[in-house]
């Protein structure tokens, strides 16, 4: 089906089938879009170990019934008793990529917690019980989670706790079930006793040793001190929608200079030259959000949830690369962030600092018409994040397509400012121009390998006729389910 799911009063559109039903359960019992969109985040941090968990962070992008949006900034923060200095003996005195400096305070927990108490109707602690009962009981491990799984199991042997808990040598494959029970205990906790079960607890006095023994700085004291925010959205005319984004530290900023530079464009279907129209902006937008926050990066979960009332909510939570820093918190069943890795080098307006908010990758994005919702959405997979939302909106609010055709469409990836992945499928005449067009065939090893990551999109939009319209990418395990 490229049109969609269709619904008249919910939609729910997330990366795997047990989050979609840990959402409908809250719908169906009273419970508002915020509801649905942390019970699913919660589930996806169980059966997707490997691209979220409580050990990372959480950005939100919400809109509410009779108009109007707010965001909501979860990510965390570089310990207090992070230095410079440290960096002295790195390699130019950068955090590498997986390192115990890279971990940054998580700020899930308490985004979950901030969102509902400011838009939640169930009881706290029913909204956990989906994922305790999953982690508690086991799993079917999905294909695309299995996949990234096994690619990604050298990650898991640098850490004898994360070794032992995501089962290095052993990976579980497609359809095998995996269980978490000290993840469910630890979920007990928080839905009993609120995020001080997190924050002020043994998962926090535990991650700190785990950290410090390896040479981190990340300290119980700095749990004790997170705090999330709800800001201002930027925003950005394009056609006839205002494009919603994250303020920095995010690189939201990047979708909306893109769309500025495309707008004013006739951006016609039929014509090759707009896929190169499309990556010139990007690209351009790209170096800006680079020179002005920081280095991309990254990988993400998304739900995407509107209930019956209107209240429309796109949730993105991550540990940043695949099984973050691959230090797990033993006894706690999960795995802590790498974002520090997102720091530039000293001296850069991105530089580490204690205390600091590193630039950060996940950008829930939403679009109003007349002021009122129109759609909300994301795109995981790091740098894939904006130039995903920049190809869906072209697809979409300038040529008209329906959602899921949008979402199947095959994408390109900015990997430098010359390096351009193009996913197959792409129709010839526009791998001819962008080849033509001086953007090379990536090439190389690294962390992938050299495969690129065409991301995975989640979609819900209000129809012409009041509906909702709800997609969901195939290149991920999740679906769209309206109630």
């Amino acid at each position: 089906m490229t049109d969609g799911v269709r619904g008249a009063r919910c939609m729910v559109a997330t990366g795997h089938p047990l989050a979609a039903d840990a959402a409908h359960r809250m719908l169906r019992s009273g419970g508002s879009a915020v509801d649905a969109a942390i019970a699913a985040d919660a589930v996806l941090g169980v059966v997707e170990p490997m691209a979220t968990g409580i050990g990372g962070d959480l950005l939100a992008m919400l809109v509410r019934p009779e108009g109007g949006a707010e965001s909501y900034n979860g990510t965390g923060r570089a310990p207090a008793a992070f230095h410079p200095g440290l960096l002295d003996t790195l390699p130019e005195g950068r955090i590498p990529q997986r390192h115990p400096l890279s971990v940054t305070t998580p700020g899930a927990v308490q985004g979950w917690w901030d969102l509902h108490r400011a838009h939640g109707r169930l009881d706290w602690a029913h909204l956990l019980m989906p994922a305790m009962q999953v982690a508690r009981n086991g799993f079917a491990v999905a294909p695309v989670a299995a996949r990234e799984w096994a690619l990604f199991e050298p990650v898991l042997r640098q850490d004898p706790a994360c070794a032992a808990l995501y089962r290095a040598g052993g990976v579980p494959k497609a359809g095998e079930r995996f269980a978490n029970p000290a993840l469910s205990d630890v979920l007990a906790a928080i839905a009993r006793e609120g995020p001080d079960a997190f924050y002020r607890g043994m998962p926090a006095q535990a991650a700190a040793a785990a950290v410090q023994g390896m040479g981190g700085v990340l300290d119980a004291a700095d749990f004790v001190a997170h705090r999330g925010n709800f800001c201002e959205p930027l925003s950005q005319g394009f056609r006839d929608l205002q494009v919603l984004a994250c303020p920095p530290n995010t690189h939201g900023m990047a979708v909306l200079d893109a769309l500025a530079r495309l707008d004013g464009l006739p951006l016609a279907a039929s014509d090759p030259q707009v896929f190169v129209q499309a990556v010139g902006a990007m690209g351009a937008a790209m170096r800006r959000a680079k020179e002005t926050v920081a280095d991309p990066a990254g990988n993400t979960v998304c739900t995407v949830v509107v209930d019956a009332d209107g209240l429309a909510i796109s949730l993105m939570s991550s540990i940043f690369k695949r099984f973050g820093s691959g230090i797990a918190v033993p006894g706690c069943g999960f795995v802590l962030q790498n974002r520090g890795f997102g720091f530039s080098a000293p001296g850069h307006i991105n530089g580490p600092a204690p205390g600091k908010r590193p630039y950060h990758t996940v950008v829930p994005g939403a679009a109003l018409k007349d002021g009122r919702f129109y759609a909300a959405f994301g795109v995981v997979g790091g740098a894939m994040q904006p130039q995903g939302q920049v190809q869906l909106l072209l697809r979409i609010a300038a040529w008209g397509e329906a959602p899921q055709a949008a979402l199947d469409a095959p994408r390109w990836r900015l990997e430098s400012d010359t390096a351009l992945a193009i996913e197959a499928g792409m129709p010839s005449p526009v791998v001819e121009a962008l080849r033509a067009a001086g953007y090379t065939d990536p090439v190389g090893s690294g962390e992938l390998g050299g495969r690129s990551d065409f991301g995975g999109a989640q979609w819900v939009m209000r129809d012409v006729d009041g509906g909702l319209i709800g997609a969901s990418d195939k290149r991920k395990d999740g679906l769209a389910r309206s109630e």
